[in-house]
């Protein structure tokens, strides 16, 4: 997939940049179309009579609608602009759960989960957290999950692709197990969303939540997608401006979705920014995002292999892997492996990747992580490969 070119950061940088599932670069045109925004047609939203304020809320809202059609929503009031994927799971914790669940109710979750889809469930007093383990492959145990399950169990939320270990979760087994007992299923889609052809219709999800900045767009804005019938009957998680219908002093009714949900100015440049990421990966082809992400995949795993005391966690079978990487190189930190890598030109991640737990269950303190997007090449990863050898060397710890 020959896109370098498009991102201007890696065209004026002589770097391997393989850390994109922390947050991916931006190409040239989601950059010009927020630079257009915010020179000729930035005005505030829904609010203004005069024709920039509608052209601006012309432009926001054909953004929403360009994110449904990508994720294969029924309307684009479906989708839901939040902050990020983090602000999405607090909201679903709080008003799904929150309002619903009592003390004995149980959320089943796994041990691979972001702290993101995590903690927020946490906050609910009284309600069990569950988890569903791995299996010796990484990959997500269906049978522990229904293990899980009981006749209690409200919702089970769970990432649609790990950060960590890039296991891809089946969806659909995981829906057969929920509909049992009649369980809500949430899927964290920050991975899943930009690597993947998703289809909300058809995947199995209640509700999908996902960020901009890790699908090429920009950092400020996410998005929750949720059933129609769902977001209708789910109470709105802020209060302000925008978000009403009738106010008065002691009480208020709330619009209609989408906007009951976005209290306050939206993030009107952000989502310019979204829709023009939206179009970019259009063109590209999630199919061939997919490939191009399985690719490189197996060419990493497959030159990873060659350097001695090298450890990589996750599946091996690339069906269920997406295009992240966490790997350890012998007793060497992660920390200081990644300083003599970034000391060579090669950006990679190095910690828990905030999914401590995880980091507990596999009994290790944390983890080297390399990641892929569009603009990754098989040349970066020849470079990271020479990286590793050299600080094996330095550690002394060549073969």
């Amino acid at each position: 997939m020959d896109v370098r070119r498009d991102f201007p950061i890696l065209a004026s940088n002589d770097m391997a940049f393989l850390d994109s599932a922390a947050s991916s670069q931006k190409p040239e045109v989601v950059i010009e179309a927020m630079d257009t925004m915010l020179r000729s047609g930035y005005a505030n939203v829904h609010r203004g009579a005069y024709r920039l304020s509608g052209e601006a809320t012309d432009a926001y809202e054909a953004a929403r609608a360009k994110v449904a059609t990508f994720i294969g929503a029924s309307s684009p009031r479906e989708v839901i602009f939040t902050r990020g994927t983090t602000t999405a799971m607090n909201m679903l914790a709080a008003k799904w759960g929150g309002d619903r669940l009592v003390p004995g109710d149980n959320v089943v979750l796994s041990v691979m989960e972001h702290h993101a889809n995590l903690v927020p469930w946490q906050f609910l007093k009284g309600v069990e957290l569950r988890f569903a383990n791995l299996t010796d492959d990484y990959a997500l145990d269906v049978n522990s999950l229904r293990n899980r399950v009981d006749e209690r169990t409200r919702i089970i939320s769970i990432t649609g692709m790990s950060n960590v270990l890039g296991t891809i979760t089946p969806i659909d087994q995981i829906r057969a197990v929920a509909d049992t007992v009649g369980a809500t299923v949430i899927v964290d889609g920050a991975q899943l969303v930009p690597h993947l052809p998703v289809n909300v219709e058809t995947l199995g999800a209640d509700f999908l939540a996902f960020s901009a900045h890790k699908m090429l767009g920009p950092t400020g804005i996410g998005v929750l997608w949720g059933r129609m019938e769902l977001l209708d009957e789910m109470d709105p998680f802020e209060g302000g401006g925008e978000m009403i219908d009738e106010v008065g002093l002691f009480e208020s009714t709330w619009a209609p979705v989408p906007h009951k949900f976005e209290a306050g100015t939206p993030p009107i440049v952000e989502a310019i920014g979204l829709g023009a990421a939206v179009d970019y990966l259009t063109d590209l082809g999630m199919d061939a995002v997919r490939k191009h992400d399985a690719e490189l995949t197996a060419y990493a795993l497959e030159q990873l292999a060659t350097v001695s005391h090298v450890t990589v966690y996750g599946p091996t079978d690339l069906n269920i892997r997406g295009g992240t990487i966490s790997f350890t190189l012998g007793d060497i930190h992660p920390h200081d492996l990644s300083t003599i890598l970034d000391e060579n030109g090669i950006a990679v991640r190095a910690g828990h990747h905030c999914a401590r737990p995880l980091m507990d269950h596999l009994g290790i303190p944390a983890t080297a992580r390399a990641s892929f997007s569009v603009y990754s090449s098989s040349d970066e990863i020849d470079r990271l490969v020479a990286g590793l050898e050299l600080a094996a060397k330095l550690f002394g710890i060549a073969s």
